[in-house]
């Protein structure tokens, strides 16, 4: 231990903690921080040493070497504590946790008696428990334990923001690591050959230029470790896989010598605070599978995404730990510029219903995040959270505190309290992410029974079907099947499911769907159980009621009035609403015009006056866009009889239009902006509104005699004067200074083309006439 670079820094360390009590240490992998560190504190801390680790295996392993250094069983000075594993003892000076147990021990006790210092480990890895921890110890060392330590150690975070939220000194390690050779692909790498064929011809490609020590070789999750094993069968060296659902004595194979060389194929769980001796040559596939919430859908879902630059960093360390070592990428030097820096924090993306109680436990939501969590998915969850009865008016209830104690999930932790006996093999299955989509059907692995026999003590309620048990945890994922052949279901939530054809689900009718991933705009159904409607009525009653639908039907273009009973967006039973109100109607009615458009309507010559008149007139906005935005207000009275899109297509608008108005408005309509110009012989001749100047179209005797120009809307009308056969001879604005000037010319001209009708000399001496001369 003596020969590990961190001990360089411990002096720095412990006189910063002398000095301030917290401290932010700073060390490269293979630095010895995590095996160092607590040893180094125990003379000078008056009580247990806590140390969070965000993995199960990292931190046994760190327990466990510990202890070896000491000469010691893990379990006596050194042991760990996690879900469902414990290795501890009244001697136990440091202690390794994980899995909210810190939390755990701050909600129940938050001024931690008999813990003198608390270690955050690998804290770059930013998971939300170790966030949460930060804050909440934080909060407790400000309010009740100045005196309490607090180190946070860290690989490759940027110090400085969370120095700056401790205020607290940086002490950095520099490490003596051994150079490695980086390699990248010369060119792309061939996509049509899946990650684990081109991860294999790597590993290959490293036991032939490598000739000592070990490989390791990262990808993204189980799946793609089982079938690159398979690919490398005949390779010669003895390959041991490793990932956080391998059974821990599985797990320690992989972490132990071999008999020859030995290939590790490992998730992202390698990356950091584990020891893998031998280690000469690290193959990067450079992928890692983080899970990411919507908070529009309520679901989480894993994603493979590219590693950061940092992520690579630390996978190609692990080459360089006992000797110079090679690290090989799957991507070209070039494509490594386009990578992000860091990843994202567990906080930014992860489903935060665990975290939301756990701040609703404390009972105060201003926590000291070094990332606050986002606003959207905080909501869902507390909605989520208040669906499960575990607050109400955003307080945590009894039934919420008693959640909050159960080491599950909220939902998994509600299906336990309130799914009675036999409800923990239940959730142990879905806790454990069940290989098979029907539930019913799943095998027990021996983890899962090992988690079902903790999860024991938590059952409480009435005996109920698996079924209902799902039902309680998730009542915003009932399925009901949509029409059709193709497996297809409505969840109660509003979102939609699918499932592979061929499953023993896919002619269900009703399901309670506990895995979902949640890409696209539906989700396909990882794991689910079948649900009868008399058993979700019996747990679900509550939920379930009914409701008077009047809407818009965008596939049947028609008002469709039916009065539902529903368990959220699905309706168990639908009938049609045959008294539906009128104004039910109507409204729905006008929503299938603002799905179709105005010209849904019948904009007969006569509405398109109306609206013209009105456009002029400025009483009302008569654009599409101003109809539209006061659509409810002159449209809706018209509609009460108004089933379908074929009676919109023979509703004529212009009453509407008229109506819009009150009576002073109609009557300035009609004096300023009349339909028709009265002619000096009595004769009413519409105006057409359709261009951009009022214009009325009559024969030019009509207007004989008369001296004054009329004016529309406060501007002159334009006259289209027609010759006695219909044809336009004079367009004029000004009819006192037509008649002054061009009427002459045209007299010239329409005398010898109609020599029957009167061309008088001086028309505004003239009377106005529609007749012939007479004969004489």
């Amino acid at each position: 231990m003596s020969e590990l670079p961190v001990q360089d820094a411990l002096p720095d360390l412990l006189a910063a903690l002398d000095a301030q009590g917290v401290a932010v240490l700073q060390a490269p992998p293979g630095a010895g921080k995590t095996t160092c560190v607590p040893p180094a504190l125990l003379d000078r801390i008056e009580g247990r040493i806590v140390m969070l680790e965000p993995r199960r295996l990292a931190a046994r392993a760190a327990a466990t070497r510990m202890a070896e250094v000491a000469g010691e069983e893990v379990g006596q000075t050194f042991g760990y504590r996690m879900r469902g594993d414990r290795a501890v003892s009244d001697a136990t000076r440091v202690e390794v946790v994980t899995e909210g147990i810190l939390t755990r021990m701050i909600q129940d006790d938050p001024e931690l008696p008999g813990i003198g210092a608390v270690i955050f480990d690998e804290f770059h890895e930013r998971s939300l428990n170790a966030d949460l921890g930060l804050a909440l110890v934080q909060e407790a060392r400000a309010a009740l334990r100045p005196d309490l330590q607090l180190v946070v150690m860290s690989a490759t975070l940027d110090a400085e923001p969370v120095a700056d939220l401790l205020n607290a000194p940086v002490v950095t390690s520099e490490g003596r690591s051994y150079p490695v050779e980086r390699r990248w692909r010369p060119r792309p790498a061939d996509r049509s050959l899946r990650l684990e064929a081109r991860v294999a011809g790597l590993v290959r490609q490293a036991l032939e230029d490598v000739p000592e020590g070990d490989v390791l070789a990262f990808l993204p999750g189980e799946g793609e470790i089982r079938r690159c094993l398979s690919l490398l069968s005949d390779c010669g060296a003895e390959v041991r896989p490793l990932y956080g659902a391998l059974p821990y004595a599985d797990q320690r194979r992989a972490l132990v010598p071999g008999q020859g060389r030995k290939v590790v194929l490992a998730t992202s769980i390698a990356e950091t605070s584990l020891t893998i001796p031998g280690i000469r040559a690290v193959v990067d596939g450079g992928l890692a599978r983080r899970a990411r919430f919507d908070p529009a859908s309520g679901m989480s879902r894993l994603v493979t995404e590219r590693v950061t630059k940092a992520e690579a960093a630390q996978r190609a360390g692990r080459a360089g730990r006992v000797a110079p070592g090679v690290a090989y990428a799957d991507w070209t030097k070039g494509e490594e510029g386009g990578m992000a820096a860091f990843p994202p924090p567990e906080i930014a993306r992860a489903d935060l219903a665990g975290l939301a109680l756990e701040i609703a436990a404390w009972g105060s939501e201003d926590l000291p995040f070094l990332t606050p969590p986002p606003e959207g998915a905080l909501a869902e969850a507390r909605a989520l959270l208040t669906d499960l009865d575990a607050l109400a008016d955003g307080r945590i209830t009894e039934h919420g505190r008693a959640l909050s104690r159960v080491p599950a999930h909220p939902r998994v932790a509600h299906l336990l309290l309130q799914g009675g006996p036999g409800a923990a093999r239940l959730a142990a299955v879905v806790a454990g992410r069940s290989r098979e989509v029907d539930l019913s059907e799943a095998s027990m692995t021996p983890e899962m029974r090992a988690e079902a026999k903790r999860l024991r003590r938590f059952e409480a309620g009435p005996s109920r079907s698996d079924a209902q048990r799902l039902a309680l945890a998730y009542p915003d994922r009932v399925g009901l099947r949509r029409p059709g052949d193709a497996p297809r279901w409505l969840l109660s939530g509003g979102r939609g499911a699918w499932m592979r054809d061929g499953e023993p689900l896919a002619g269900a009718r009703l399901i309670v769907a506990a895995d979902l991933d949640g890409e696209g705009s539906e989700a396909q159904v990882r794991a689910a159980l079948a649900i009868g409607e008399a058993e979700l009525r019996e747990v679900l009653a509550d939920r379930i009621g009914w409701v008077e639908i009047c809407e818009w039907s965008e596939r049947e273009r028609r008002v469709l009035a039916r009065r539902q009973e529903r368990l959220g967006a699905i309706a168990l039973d639908d009938r049609i609403w045959k008294d539906a109100p009128r104004d039910a109607l109507a409204a729905a009615a006008l929503e299938g015009v603002r799905k179709l458009g105005l010209q849904s309507l019948d904009w007969t010559s006569k509405a398109r006056l109306v609206r013209a008149r009105i456009g002029v007139s400025g009483l009302r906005d008569v654009t599409d866009d101003g109809l539209m935005t006061s659509l409810a207000d002159w449209l809706l009275p018209a509609l009460g009889g108004v089933r379908s899109a074929d009676d919109l297509a023979r509703l004529d608008p212009s009453d509407a239009l008229l109506g819009w108005l009150d009576w002073s408005e109609r009557e300035t309509l009609d004096r300023t902006v009349p339909s028709a110009y009265r002619t000096p012989l009595g004769r009413s001749v519409p105006i057409d509104y359709s261009g951009e100047v009022p214009t009325v179209s009559l024969r030019v005797q009509e207007v004989f005699g008369e001296t004054r120009h009329p004016s529309v809307g406060g501007q002159p009308l334009r006259m289209e004067l027609l010759s006695p056969g219909q044809r336009p001879v004079a367009v004029t604005q000004d009819l006192p200074g037509f008649w002054a000037g061009g009427y002459a010319d045209m007299r010239k001209d329409m005398r010898g083309r109609y020599p029957k009708h009167p061309w008088p000399e001086d028309p505004t001496q003239a009377d106005p006439t529609l007749r012939a001369k007479r004969r004489g």
